[in-house]
């Protein structure tokens, strides 16, 4: 059967190259689920994958769209299973990789059939977040869905919008139209998490932070600085530096907050994976143990 191999983990913890070396194992090709590197603009503070890693695998969704584009994990379920589609006609099993939980979880389980979201009720919303901020849009969420206001992430903005966007679309609260109901996919799913030990884990999020920064990462984030209230640019990695820029502090402290943030995401990764019993626990290194797992399973 056509199967979809998963590999998972906290920022930080190796996923590439392991994905890497799995899909060059299995000669096949990479799909990216991390719903940052999308963006063409955000290239170091998202950690692409360099292009002498990009030229010996294939790969899908890294770098397709612009900050500027609205792109959400129901878009991402759509886009994703057609590309499958396509790489299933010549490949028995493919690669996806990525620590973008919600990402993981629409290819895998599904979102729930909402209305589509018309470009006048879109960009109106993209327009009053713009040039208002975010604290209006919330209000209006806690008002006509206040059971979900209690369950989002508020420090979310991209999922506070989303719902005021099905609000504005059916007239009615987002929370009614949620029935988490897992949908059968025609592939097999195989679902395989990294992690090390928490210290390890730390102190490579803390040495990739300060290579981002020899590479150029303040530069980079204040090339869109402008475009600083944009839904893609609530990033670890960049939204420290907009403080910075508008005078909260010093570079220390950014590249500090940094740091302090992505070690925060890590732990919140991986909270999120050990709720699904499906995954499969291993140390990165041990590739040929996961080697022999995957093909244990097909």
């Amino acid at each position: 059967m056509k199967t979809l191999v998963v590999i998972t983990g906290p920022t930080g913890v190796g996923k590439t190259d392991l994905s890497i070396r799995i899909a060059e194992t299995f000669q096949t090709e990479i799909i990216s689920c991390d719903s940052r590197q999308l963006f063409k603009e955000m290239t170091i503070g998202t950690a692409v994958p360099t292009q002498e890693e990009l030229s010996r695998v294939p790969h899908h969704f890294i770098q397709t769209h612009s900050v500027h584009d609205y792109y959400n994990a129901a878009q991402f379920e759509v886009d994703v299973l057609a590309k499958l589609d396509d790489l299933f006609e010549s490949k028995q099993l493919v690669v996806m990789t990525g620590g973008s939980m919600m990402y993981i979880d629409a290819v895998c389980k599904g979102i729930d059939d909402l209305p589509t979201v018309t470009p006048v009720v879109r960009n109106g919303l993209l327009k009053q977040y713009e040039e208002e901020g975010i604290d209006n849009i919330m209000q209006e969420l806690k008002e006509h869905d206040p059971v979900y206001y209690t369950q989002v992430d508020l420090n979310n903005h991209k999922r506070v919008i989303h719902a005021v966007e099905i609000i504005r679309m059916t007239g009615g609260p987002y929370s009614e139209l949620r029935t988490n109901t897992v949908k059968n996919r025609p592939f097999n799913i195989i679902k395989i998490c990294v992690n090390r030990e928490r210290e390890e884990v730390y102190d490579r999020i803390n040495r990739r932070v300060l290579m981002m920064i020899d590479q150029g990462l303040e530069a980079e984030a204040r090339s869109l600085y402008d475009y600083k209230d944009l839904p893609a640019l609530n990033t670890v990695g960049y939204r420290e530096f907009f403080n910075y820029f508008g005078g909260e502090k010093d570079l220390d402290y950014a590249i500090e907050r940094v740091q302090a943030n992505s070690r925060k995401y890590a732990r919140k990764q991986l909270t999120w994976f050990r709720r699904d019993k499906a995954y499969e626990w291993f140390h990165p290194d041990e590739q040929e143990q996961i080697v022999d797992f995957i093909k244990s399973q097909l």
